[in-house]
């Protein structure tokens, strides 16, 4: 049949294309196929420390190819001779020493998830995503535009030692200034670098308390440019899981395709909490502060916003498409069988081993200890001091608005695939936020406005006093694992390497 046969040429012809887009290929004899010549690095430290953390990229356990030279290992968070307290870091020298005087943090979220797991399957060098029978060399690494420094924070989390002691975010920054200001006398020739943090997830928590803390308790050794959030928590679930969350699958039929009566009944849920009219309010400009609905409830002790028990959508319709798509994923809505294995774990546990949890650990000088992609508990009650939850109000509502003023460039990143946290649910939290004297973007999000270079529309893009909101096609929740190049345009402009996330 003429028009198959064609259709598998195209196929075959896009395998082809795949095979030179992804870069250098490692060969059945585990070589890769770019320069055989050892990799160096660009910056290299004079503190006799630094050896305690070297990596020899050559002897990675698993990696087939010469991943370069790095450092890791664990630091404290303090100078105190009986600090307890360490957070895990893995440092990569960027190999490009145009940018050798910039310096890139990156944490997972959570809270409790491992930034070990952005490493190896996002936006590190070495990229073990998932279905990969084996690691490969990451074309799109983050560690070509900028040092990369991987930190498991807060305590509590991956490989990371020592007893939770915070109960807010506030306390989280502190704990990170005071590693970076302990990574800095080991790593000396770092200092005085540019410097940016990014995150996603719950980092939308993190990232902006810790820049905010940064700007406020300035480190003299690091000139804090901006950050980068991807997919982030940013205010109340309400708003980014409840309010959005059947828009989003009506939108999405084809992964959500519920009967007519289980339909009526999420429609009755939206209309009657006040959910389905609360879209219609968030307007360019803002008419003001969007109110709450009816769904609300409000702890005038807290002043947490909650969500009523009938006037819940979300969980609802996340366990319903479970039954009919057995491996179903919140992180990516797209997804259906068969399972695609992860070599960490997360987020199903279907793999064959644990990658960090075998011969690597003395390779980076880890803990003997089992590693998971997410843990916990990291924070503590204050009034107890067991396991409790983050007091921080979210940053939208706190201080992101901050951030984004004494910044030079902000951007938030968000996958249309993603329903644990909705993009149309950060679009109302950021037409609620006030920054740089102005509530909300007073311009509409364009249409197919964000372009990946050599592809084309990729997107939706805004920029407005400060900050830039990228919405992508294709991606859930990991942006830099699911959409590596449109990730990496984004962080090339928050960087400064670029005028424009668009092409």
């Amino acid at each position: 049949m003429e028009g198959m046969e064609t259709a598998e040429n195209i196929q075959r012809e896009q395998l082809e294309r795949m095979r030179s887009f992804m870069g250098p290929q490692v060969t059945s004899e585990g070589h890769s196929t770019r320069s055989t010549s050892k990799i160096e690095s660009p910056i290299t430290f004079a503190n006799p420390r630094a050896k305690e953390f070297f990596v020899d990229g050559t002897s990675i356990p698993d990696v087939n190819f010469d991943a370069g030279p790095s450092w890791s290992g664990l630091m404290p968070i303090s100078g105190h001779p009986n600090e307890t307290r360490k957070l895990f870091f893995w440092f990569w020298p960027t190999n490009n020493i145009s940018n050798v005087r910039d310096l890139l943090f990156w944490t997972n979220g959570g809270p409790g998830c491992s930034s070990l797991e952005g490493f190896l399957q996002e936006n590190g060098p070495i990229s073990w995503s998932w279905g990969q029978a084996e690691p490969t060399p990451n074309p799109f690494s983050w560690t070509n535009l900028s040092n990369v420094l991987w930190v498991e924070q807060p305590v509590g989390t991956g490989f990371s030692q020592g007893t939770p002691s915070i109960s807010n975010d506030d306390e989280l920054a502190a704990q990170v200034a005071g590693f970076l200001e302990q990574f800095l006398e080991v790593f000396g020739e770092l200092k005085g670098s540019n410097f940016w943090v990014s995150g996603e997830s719950y980092a939308g928590f993190y990232v902006p308390y810790i820049a905010n803390y940064l700007y406020e308790h300035p480190n003299r050794d690091l000139h804090l440019k901006g950050i980068w959030i991807a997919d982030p928590s940013l205010t109340w679930g309400l708003v980014q899981q409840e309010i959005p969350a059947l828009r989003f699958a009506q939108a999405n039929k084809n992964v959500f395709p519920f009967n007519s009566s289980f339909w009526a009944q999420l429609q009755n849920i939206s209309d009657s909490c006040g959910y389905t009219n609360y879209l219609d309010e968030v307007t360019y400009p803002p008419k003001g502060l969007l109110p709450l609905p009816v769904g609300a409830t409000f702890n005038e002790t807290t002043r947490a916003v909650g969500v009523k028990p009938e006037c819940r959508i979300h969980s609802p319709i996340q366990r319903a498409v479970g039954i009919i798509n057995p491996v179903f994923d919140v992180y990516r809505v797209t997804d259906t069988f068969p399972n695609l294995w992860s070599v960490l774990g997360f987020p199903r546990s279907t793999q064959e081993f644990v990658y960090f949890n075998r011969r690597v650990q003395d390779a980076i000088h880890a803990p003997h200890i089992t590693w998971e992609a997410c843990g916990g508990p990291v924070y503590i009650n204050p009034a107890t001091g067991g396991p409790g939850n983050d007091q921080s109000v979210a940053s939208t509502l706190s201080v992101l608005p901050n951030v984004i003023e004494k910044s030079e460039r902000v951007a938030i990143v968000h996958g249309l695939a993603d329903f644990i946290l909705v993009a149309e649910g950060t679009r109302i939290a950021i037409q609620n936020m006030t920054w740089n004297g102005k509530q909300g973007f007073h311009s509409p999000i364009e249409p197919e406005s964000f372009l990946v270079d050599n592809m084309g529309v990729f997107g939706n893009m805004h920029t407005e006093r400060g900050l830039t909101f990228v919405e992508f096609y294709y991606s859930g929740h990991m942006t830099p694992q699911f959409v590596p190049w449109a990730a990496f345009q984004t962080i090339a402009y928050v960087l400064g390497k670029r005028d424009s996330p668009s092409a």
